[in-house]
């Protein structure tokens, strides 16, 4: 039979626990349960004043932020909106049926005032790390590092060639746009160009995001982007580290001093073993890796020396250690010098090379110089000062814990994958450097903070429903 509903009248008095709404496997539940951010006060404290009215609780806005970037909400507003109707973020922001909502325009005001002041972003992510490492998801025995492009918030079309780029001066009025001038002026105070990189050397500037890079992926167009660099430990994903930077290879490739002494710093972790790709096997970055922190590369080495003409390569010539020299495969000696100075030299040019050369007189008579040099007089090897470091880095690559290390290193790749599709992190909202490092750190928390819930959120769950 047909039923309808009775009882039109108003209810006098109503019970409601949101507590009962939210299902018990609520990806939300977990987090709860490994978020802890019970020193966010203390470590913000410097930064509110203590006269005027109530702010807006620090706490809930980093709750409904982790939300955000959980769940794949990148709009403020449509976030307010979100934990305003729904229950679940409701229960986990703290915020009863009765509560209001904080308004939009707080979060830009306190991330671009006293949250990004305090860095507390960086705050939030290593306690969200160092709650892996006590759970036992962090091994610190393997590390992988790689970075990922993502477009910055800056029109294509609003740029201008570098050496027109003195039109910043009449942009300065937005705050990327201060944010880097102030940052180039502190980095280069005398106006020198020694270690600064002014927008006059780059091909084309952005007018309203200049700290990004201009860039393009293979088969499509150019666009401005940054680059977020994370270093992983390989036992369970996590996230060890994130580093913004813009989108330049050699910017990516420094980052990951900076985050491996972070990282040692910080949590007193280093690993035995740094996995990435070729572009992280540059001679000065392998010999950083082996010499002054003692890791093993697991990285193929940047090697140009193959010939691809048919001649014979580098690597067809026998190294002689004691003697210094190369010896080809006639027996003919290459030499790094081949008379005496007076001020003795270590011939190292600013390449860092040392170049060894053969006689002219022993390749004009050899039957194998069409082989060799068709098409110079003698035959030049150039070897760099890192060389030991890159042998060391060839010889692992034959070792099977190698081969594992190129299987593990996936696991980065799929963390970039799951960041720009399910986080929805593939063009930035907040513009600058600072921007962008506020929203890598924000999306490599909640990547931690998924990952560490669903594997003992739900490993606790199926234990508890094993009957015994």
């Amino acid at each position: 039979m047909m039923g309808q509903r009775g009882g039109t009248q108003d209810k006098l008095f109503c019970s409601f626990n949101l507590d009962d709404h939210v299902p018990r496997d609520h990806l939300l539940r977990g987090i709860d349960q490994v978020l802890d951010l019970g020193g966010l006060r203390k470590h913000l404290a410097p930064f509110y004043s203590h006269t005027g009215r109530p702010s807006i609780d620090p706490e809930l806005m980093i709750r409904m932020l982790v939300v955000g970037y959980c769940f794949g909400i990148r709009s403020e507003r449509r976030l307010c909106e979100e934990v305003h109707l729904n229950l679940a973020y409701r229960w986990f922001c703290r915020l009863d049926l009765e509560d209001a909502v904080p308004d939009h325009s707080t979060f830009s005001k306190n991330r671009h005032g006293r949250f990004r002041q305090s860095d507390v972003f960086r705050h939030v992510f290593e306690s969200v790390l160092g709650r892996c490492m006590s759970e036992g998801l962090v091994g610190g025995e393997g590390f992988a590092i790689d970075a990922s492009v993502v477009k910055a918030d800056a029109n294509r079309a609003r740029g201008v060639p570098g050496a027109e780029a003195s039109a910043l001066q009449d942009n300065a009025a937005s705050r990327a746009v201060r944010e880097y001038l102030d940052a180039l002026d502190a980095t280069n105070p005398s106006g020198e160009d020694d270690d600064a990189d002014p927008p006059e050397t780059r091909k084309n500037v952005s007018l309203t995001d200049p700290a990004a890079s201009w860039t393009a992926a293979p088969g499509g167009p150019a666009f401005y982007a940054y680059s977020t660099n994370y270093l992983i430990d390989l036992d369970a994903g996590i996230i060890v580290d994130v580093e913004a930077t813009p989108a330049h290879r050699t910017m990516e490739v420094e980052s990951t001093k900076t985050m491996i002494d972070r990282v040692e710093q910080r949590f007193g972790l280093k690993p035995d073993r740094l996995v990435g790709d070729t572009a992280y096997g540059t001679a000065p970055m392998l010999a950083w890796m082996v010499k002054d922190k003692g890791i093993a590369p697991h990285v193929p080495v940047w090697d140009r020396s193959e010939r691809k003409d048919g001649t014979l390569s580098s690597s067809e010539f026998v190294w002689d250690e004691q003697a210094n020299e190369y010896r080809c495969p006639q027996g003919h000696a290459l030499l790094n010098e081949r008379r005496p100075f007076t001020k003795p030299r270590d011939h190292v040019t600013k390449e860092a090379v040392v170049i060894y050369r053969a006689s002219q007189n022993d390749c004009t008579g050899c039957p194998m110089k069409q082989h060799c040099c068709p098409n110079t007089p003698a035959r030049k090897i150039r070897r760099s000062v890192y060389e030991d470091s890159r042998n060391v880095a060839r010889e692992l690559a034959s070792t099977p814990k190698y081969q594992q290390s190129r299987r593990d290193r996936k696991k980065v790749e799929m963390l970039f994958a799951h960041l720009k599709r399910i986080l929805k992190l593939d063009r930035l909202r907040l513009r600058g450097l600072s921007g962008a490092h506020d929203e890598f750190l924000l999306a490599a928390t909640a990547q931690n903070l998924r990952r560490m819930a669903k594997r003992l959120f739900e490993g606790r769950q199926s234990a508890a429903a094993v009957p015994t």
